[in-house]
């Protein structure tokens, strides 16, 4: 049965499984004085290698937070936050760009491709800010396997929404990043092309080895995850292990959100 608990302290991994991600006592106060506001307080947990995770929780929970401080793109009150070996709480504006840029994938819900570029041309974009020669047969498998091939040379405004979000997840695969964030990936397509958009994410991580670390507030989308986190007031309030849309109901139910 899958297992729900309360978690006080970091979810534990699998036994022998690597933290891909990871925060410590990692804090997060918007404001000062009577107006400050605590988003996250005192956060620590771990997001396995090769693994599928959900962040969840009631809008104000601190998700969307702790992906951001997660991913580089908010700055921590406090704490620290590890991505594999590397303190992104330590490094300079820009030493975490250029991580971000390296070592990070991104999937958006208004999929943020540039109009005036084809599918190909956003999908090499990272690479070619980076200065880096995309790996061909790389390229190839991710097109194919993403189901791409004959629109490369379509521009955003030629294909349908879950098309869009394809071409995000293949840019965001490229560059082979230790970690794809992606910030509720299903949130603006219909029920067909989110799950088509989920197995696709599903499938990067049992066929390609990716990490990756989801937040949404759709019971539906997290069972595809390996494992869920979640967060209530800002503080870890629980986990679900293999979950399933009943489970995630329920343990949300609970949590009052």
């Amino acid at each position: 049965m899958p297992e729900t608990r309360p978690t006080p302290t970091a979810p534990p991994l699998r036994a022998g499984e690597e933290a891909a991600v990871r925060a410590v006592a990692l804090t997060r106060t918007y404001g000062r004085g009577d107006a400050a506001v605590t988003a996250l307080a005192g956060v620590d947990v771990a997001f396995g290698r090769g693994a599928f995770t959900a962040i969840m929780g009631a809008s104000g929970s601190g998700k969307s937070t702790l992906m951001q401080c997660l991913a580089g793109l908010d700055t921590a009150t406090s704490g620290q936050v590890f991505l594999g070996d590397t303190e992104l709480t330590a490094l300079r504006d820009r030493e975490l760009t250029l991580l971000r840029r390296d070592r990070i994938g991104f999937v958006f819900q208004s999929f943020n491709l540039l109009p005036v570029l084809t599918a190909q041309e956003n999908m090499l974009l990272p690479l070619q800010l980076a200065g880096r020669a995309p790996d061909e047969a790389w390229r190839r498998d991710v097109v194919d396997r993403l189901g791409l091939r004959d629109r490369l040379r379509h521009r955003p405004h030629q294909l349908s929404g879950g098309q869009q979000q394809r071409v995000a997840v293949a840019r965001a695969l490229l560059p082979r990043p230790d970690v794809v964030f992606a910030d509720e990936p299903t949130g603006n397509l219909d029920s067909r092309s989110g799950a088509e958009v989920l197995s696709l994410l599903r499938g990067s991580v049992r066929e390609f080895g990716q990490t990756v670390v989801m937040v949404t507030h759709d019971p539906l989308a997290a069972s595809y995850a390996d494992r869920v986190v979640l967060l209530a007031d800002g503080r870890l309030a629980g986990e679900i292990t293999a979950p399933t849309t009943d489970d995630v109901v329920d343990a949300l139910r609970t949590l009052g959100a």
